[in-house]
């Protein structure tokens, strides 16, 4: 499933980003990388989650790259 297709408060794990060098940096330099854990705190706008204790900001367009499952 995709990232936004969680519901707030949900517990899910990155298993996959699919894009290119890019989006891939651009989410690494936020902390989402591939096996990090992420809570969905709001999906109204930009998508709002929590990854290692910090909270990030992310377009719908990205979050809809990154493959998750949920824990």
């Amino acid at each position: 499933m995709m990232l936004t297709q969680l519901k707030p408060n949900e517990l899910a794990k990155i298993v996959a980003i699919e894009g290119g060098h890019g989006l891939r940096q651009k989410l690494a330099l936020r902390g989402i990388v591939e096996g990090a854990f992420v809570r969905l705190i709001s999906s109204h706008g930009p998508i709002t989650i929590e990854v290692d204790r910090n909270v990030v900001c992310i377009g719908r367009g990205m979050a809809r790259r990154i493959r998750v499952v949920r824990v």
